[in-house]
């Protein structure tokens, strides 16, 4: 039986990963041609019209600038033409003074590295500079000298900002699909604190804080979404129009960050409120429904920047501004028949979560204040 069991589950785990590896391929369709074009196409630049003798760096130096990776694309091109280029200058001084060897080679690495880190951040620009100061040392320079190299990831840089220019995907396209991920996350972890209220749970609402945490990563992804989507929409003509609704996505991310900084600490809060049974039944039935409405108006806050359609966008923000305009109206303590200080503590901490999300919606921060009942 236990045998069956387990066959079973692996079975359904198999399935699981055949459907994901389906789709994430399926997505990656267009993205794995641009490259693939962009990669023979540098090489044979490279190889027909500079004459160089198998460039393979300008193959790979345009893969790693396209690439899957949420980091944009320009500064990756930086990244790899200038990591090429100072690895060899490195690698051939010190190849120089030192002569070839393998603990020349390490010294030559490690000095390299160090370099790199102390110049710029970034992975892969540590990387190129790197492993070009090590093939300077390890291998004999092709034909045209050591900067030939350099040449050719100048080139397969070149290329993918070629492709990135003509053929450019839809900027908005994955920052629609994180913000409506990020506001469906903020949205539960308020759903598990009503939750956490109606059965005087404290570890449910421990669990809520734990899952505010757990979202901060997305935050930052998506950060970093927007970076290559406004890079995207400044280089590619047909998409320059978007540029303000990127920024203006932009700005409800900064306040999406900062009403989920308030979730976590509403939702700590609220762990040691139900653990002093700090709130009478009449204010835990008011604040969880509170609590259950905001997440509805967070919803339609989702549809509303996630919308492609501009007028079917503004139509959702409106409603989650009225919604959310609506339960700001009611946090006053009194309101809420909250009689204890620990409790008046609990409503005092959603305040300033509504007015982000208000100002999320795109309200003036004087305004979604004005909103909120006087203390």
């Amino acid at each position: 039986m236990a045998s069956a069991t387990g066959l079973s589950a692996s079975a359904r785990f198999l399935r699981g990963r055949v459907r994901t590896g389906i789709a994430r391929s399926r997505n990656s369709l267009l993205p794995a041609a641009q490259m693939t074009v962009c990669a023979v196409g540098a090489y044979a630049f490279a190889e027909y019209v500079l004459g160089h003798t198998g460039p393979l760096f300008a193959a790979t130096s345009s893969l790693i600038a396209l690439g899957f990776s949420r980091e944009p694309r320009l500064r990756r091109v930086v990244e790899v033409g200038l990591g090429c280029t100072l690895g060899i200058v490195v690698g051939d001084l010190l190849l120089h003074w030192l002569g070839a060897g393998i603990w020349q080679a390490a010294v030559v690495l490690f000095f390299s590295i160090m370099l790199a880190r102390f110049l710029d951040r970034g992975v892969i620009f540590t990387t190129q500079l790197g492993l070009q100061s090590l093939l300077v040392v390890l291998l004999p320079a092709p034909a045209g000298g050591p900067f030939t190299r350099s040449l050719d990831a100048v080139v397969g840089g070149i290329f993918a900002l070629l492709v990135t220019f003509l053929v450019p995907k839809d900027p908005r396209r994955e920052p629609r699909h994180d913000v409506r991920k990020l506001l469906h996350e903020l949205a539960e972890v308020l759903r598990e604190c009503s939750s956490a209220l109606r059965y005087s749970d404290s570890t449910q609402a421990w669990h809520a804080l734990i899952r505010g945490r757990n979202v901060q990563p997305l935050v930052d992804a998506m950060r970093q979404t927007l970076r290559t989507s406004g890079e995207v929409a400044t280089l590619a003509p047909a998409y320059r129009r978007h540029r303000d609704e990127l920024d203006q996505l932009a700005q409800s991310v900064d306040f999406i960050d900062l009403a989920l900084r308030n979730s976590r600490v509403f939702a700590r809060r609220l762990t040691s409120a139900i653990n002093h049974a700090a709130l009478s039944d009449e204010a835990t039935e008011n604040i969880a429904e509170v609590l259950q409405d905001t997440a509805a108006g967070i919803d339609e806050l989702a549809l509303g920047l996630a919308e492609v359609h501009d007028g079917v966008r503004r139509a959702h923000l409106r409603t989650a501004k009225a919604e959310l305009g609506e339960v700001a109206g009611r946090l006053h303590p009194r309101l809420l028949d909250v009689q204890r200080l620990e409790g008046e503590t609990v409503v005092m901490l959603f305040r300033p979560l509504m007015v982000d999300l208000l100002e999320a919606t795109g309200m003036d921060a004087r305004e979604a204040r004005d909103i909120l009942p006087p203390l």
